[in-house]
Parts: C-alpha cells; structure tokens; sequence
C-alpha cells in the first residue's frame, strides 16, 4: 500500500492532460494531494475528474498556454487564490514537435521547439519561486530528458539541456530558501495513443524512418531494452517531490532502464 505523502500538500502539475503528467497529477491523488492541474487542452477537465475519484483532497484546473509568461503567472496566482500556497511544482510540458536531422529544421521548426520544451519550464519556475521563497519552503520538479544525447531532435535537446542547467542554478541559488530543486530525464517512454498529438500532419515514409531511428536507439540504449511507462516516470517524479528526497537537490535522475544519457 502506497503511503500517503502529499496529505495537506498543495502541487501543481503541468501538461496534465496525458502523459507522463496525468500519470503523475493520478499518482499524486492517490496521496491525497490537492491539485493544480493546468493544460493547454480542455482534456485536463477529465483528468481533475479521474483525480478527485482517486482520492485528491481537492483538484483545480488552468486552461492556459506556458510557453506565454502571463499564462504561467497566471496558473500560480490561482494556485495561491484557491490553497494558499505551493508546496510543489512539476514542471512537466514539453515534447519533440519534429523528428529530422538538425540540417532538415527550418527556423521556424527550431524556434517552436525550444519555445515549446524550455521557456514553459523556465516561466513557471521564475514564478513560483517567490511564493516558495515567501514560504520558506518548496520542492520543484523538471522533467528532462535523456534525448539530450540521442539523434534527430537537436533543438529538442537543446531545450531540455537548458531544463538541466537551469535545474542545478536554481537549486543552487534557492537551497538557503528551504526550496529543493531536481530533475528527472526520462528514456523512451510509451504513453499510446497521443489525444493531442504534438504534430498533426502526416509523415512522410522519410520521416517514419526518422522517427523508427530513434525509437530503436531508446530501446537499444535501455538495459531493459523496453520503453517505460508514464507510471514508471511518475514514480520517481513523486520520489523527489516527496520529503523522501528531502536531501537530494540539483539532481537530474536518469529515468531510463540503466542508460544514464
């Protein structure tokens, strides 16, 4: 039987409605957290649903865009309204838009990929600290990737490099404000079928190879020689978020079968 960590923790978590980010927001419910659960897709309004029948003490949702710093002031400000304050932070939206080699990216493509798998990383981070700071207390979670060493999503890698760097100064300089700061990086990772996929449009018999290439790098790269779960990474994402972790900060866990990336 799972402990109950979360009781009277507030969390927000981000890019909720699928992915690694529902299995956390569902994960977080069973321990009785009560819950922020913002997305740019209405979908996260069924989430918070499956949430409270899981036994959330109490769920509220955001329907914004994080790559906008409004948006993310916006998400924490009623984080603040509705619980008073922020025990947690995962930051979790992101995603490869593109799979091609780095010379294929047209400008445009690049600037939509760090756009989309750093600054909303980076806005929230920026504007949850001074509620944490003010609290004297805080744990923030990234999600990385282990991608930062693989092929075919260079810009997407950059991206969660940056979420990396960005994770051990933050850690750094808000240590003496009781805040933890850590990252997780997953490997593969099987979430389905994609309600919202990154990138509506066909590929072509070109870009499926592209994309072929790197799953089987993942898998071959992998220990285990699998993908994971959204289960699995939402496991060690809670880990860090929990007072389990209470000694670890500036970390980024390789959440990846063996392969440390």
């Amino acid at each position: 039987m799972r402990v109950e960590r979360f009781e009277n923790r507030v969390a927000i978590v981000t890019g909720a409605a699928q992915g690694i980010g529902r299995a956390v927001a569902l994960q977080m419910a069973v321990e009785k957290a009560s819950l922020l659960l913002v997305d740019r897709s209405e979908i996260v309004k069924e989430v918070a649903e499956e949430a409270l029948a899981a036994g959330a003490a109490s769920v509220k949702i955001c329907v914004v865009d994080l790559e906008r710093y409004a948006d993310a002031c916006k998400a924490v400000n009623l984080a603040v309204s509705q619980f008073g304050r922020i025990d947690i932070l995962v930051n979790n939206v992101g995603g490869t838009i593109w799979v091609q080699p780095y010379e294929v990216y047209e400008e445009e493509q690049i600037e939509a990929e760090i756009r989309r798998s750093l600054f909303p990383t980076l806005w929230c981070s920026h504007s949850v600290l001074s509620q944490m700071q003010k609290q004297q207390s805080g744990v923030i979670v990234n999600v990385s990737s282990l991608a930062t060493r693989g092929s075919n999503r260079v810009p997407y890698a950059a991206a969660k490099g940056g979420v990396n760097a960005l994770t051990v100064c933050m850690a750094l300089e808000n240590a003496k404000y009781g805040i933890r700061v850590n990252a997780v990086a997953p490997g593969g990772t099987d979430v389905g079928q994609r309600r919202i996929p990154r990138n509506s449009k066909a590929m072509s018999q070109l870009e499926k190879g592209w994309y072929q290439a790197i799953v089987d790098e993942a898998i071959e790269m992998s220990f285990m020689k699998r993908y994971s779960s959204p289960e699995e990474q939402a496991n060690a994402i809670l880990f860090l978020a929990s007072d389990e972790a209470s000694y670890i900060t500036g970390t980024v866990l390789p959440v990846g079968g063996g392969y440390q990336g």
